[in-house]
């Protein structure tokens, strides 16, 4: 096999073996093909595409290139959810102890945030004590006991998508259905779950612009999942406004444990009941989302999702009692409330701008060495649709430092827009993709 080849073949609409491409794959993690050849590679893809067959067999080949991870020591069906990542998105500190509460495996890989706030393992350190380094007797035996456990991502997972993840991010060749869905899937499939959810943020605030795209994206996945025998659901909700009111890790977290205590806002919610019902589903645990929805919901009330909460937290050696009492959550020292511009209805909120506004209070991350402070962020206290006077407070800022306060005001400022005509709440749940 020559590279040369494989590039004229896919630049002229050829279609790739899976062979070659396992092959190229091989030879590319090695380093045996140059970064430049691959480079050209990936702009025919770009310009080209790929056929299902081809795609599913460069998700196989990534996932195959590192450690894939073996789940078979965990008693029954394991569940797994991945979302494409937005502002204010918690969700697997509601979702994972809903599921896990219901008797089903939730053996979860996660990643640290790089970006306006923290990621899952970040937000779960706002418990006291709380480890996400767990050795694999520990986190198998941890889902088969309270059936959930939470570590990081090893290195060695699909290392051949990092890699190329890497070269696309510098040659403009991100932006491509098949390598999108190839990247997250690889990822995915190679963490073992025999159930997959998928939810696919569409917006201001999410890496897909429009419902069109994440529709698309969200299509291509569940054949990808499909093809190679798991059950792969995709969900399209809406990022066009932050996920619930909090942005910020503290923060987060008491919204979430909120919404197990049966307060939460509605949209965090209904994405958990959603894609709850399709791990359920998946996993055979309930027949229709019905059944699934109805059962989801009894954890929320009989407070059987709260506990199982207390108890992962615990499990990993976390202060369970913040769980109970989120007082004890890192809390900052500096509020400051954002008034409305003017009267009128909240007619759009720039959701990558919130985001940047945690950024700038010191919520996220800007390189993978800053270090994130977990108790500042933003609590809005409007969203799109609702009617407001001009003064009415909107959101409040919580910082540790007067400058970055300042510097987040100022931006905050900037991301809300008003009109006089009534404007209609965003539907959230897009589109449903099981098929």
């Amino acid at each position: 096999m020559r590279m040369y080849d494989l590039i004229m073949k896919k630049r002229n609409g050829g279609e790739l073996s899976t062979e070659e491409i396992n092959q190229m794959i091989i030879e590319y993690t090695k380093g045996n093909i140059p970064d430049y050849q691959m480079s050209a590679f990936l702009m025919a893809v770009f310009f080209v595409g790929m056929s299902e067959k081809e795609t599913i067999a460069l998700t196989m080949a990534m996932a195959n290139s590192g450690e894939m991870v073996d789940l078979s020591a965990i008693h029954g069906l394991k569940a797994d959810k991945h979302s494409t990542g937005g502002v204010g998105d918690k969700t697997s500190l509601v979702l994972g102890p809903m599921v896990a509460s219901l008797g089903i495996p939730v053996a979860k890989m996660s990643g640290r945030g790089l970006g306006h706030t923290g990621g899952t393992i970040d937000k779960l350190e706002s418990f006291d004590g709380f480890s996400t380094s767990l050795t694999t007797e520990q986190f198998i035996n941890n889902v088969n006991n309270i059936k959930m456990a939470i570590i990081g991502q090893t290195g060695e997972l699909a290392p051949a998508d990092k890699k190329l993840y890497a070269l696309r991010d510098v040659t403009a060749t991100v932006d491509n259905i098949s390598l999108i869905a190839s990247s997250i899937m690889s990822k995915k499939i190679a963490a073992g779950a025999d159930t997959i959810v998928l939810d696919v943020k569409c917006g201001s605030g999410a890496f897909m612009k429009t419902e069109e795209d994440a529709v698309k994206l969200g299509t291509e996945m569940v054949k990808i999942g499909r093809g190679i025998g798991r059950e792969t659901y995709a969900i399209v909700s809406d990022m066009d406004q932050p996920l619930g009111y909090a942005v910020g890790n503290a923060l987060e977290v008491k919204e979430a444990i909120d919404t197990l205590n049966g307060n939460g806002p509605k949209d965090l919610l209904e994405l958990c009941l959603t894609l709850g019902s399709y791990m359920l589903i998946g996993t055979k645990k309930a027949s229709d989302a019905d059944e699934a929805r109805a059962m989801l919901k009894d954890t929320i009330t009989s407070k059987k999702a709260l506990n199982k909460f207390a108890e992962f937290v615990k499990a990993q050696g976390g202060d369970e009692r913040a769980v109970y009492d989120t007082s004890l959550l890192p809390k900052a020292s500096l509020t400051q409330d954002c008034y409305a511009a003017s009267e009128g209805y909240i007619s759009s909120i720039h959701s990558d701008e919130v985001g940047m506004v945690s950024l700038t209070l010191g919520g996220g991350r800007e390189t993978k060495e800053s270090k994130i402070d977990l108790s500042v962020g933003v609590v809005l206290k409007k969203k799109v649709g609702d009617y407001v006077k001009k003064g009415d407070v909107i959101a409040t800022l919580y910082a540790n430092s007067e400058e970055k306060l300042k510097a987040a005001k100022e931006r905050f400022d900037k991301t809300y827009s008003y009109s006089d005509n009534e404007v209609k709440k965003p539907v959230f749940i897009k589109r449903i993709i099981d098929n």
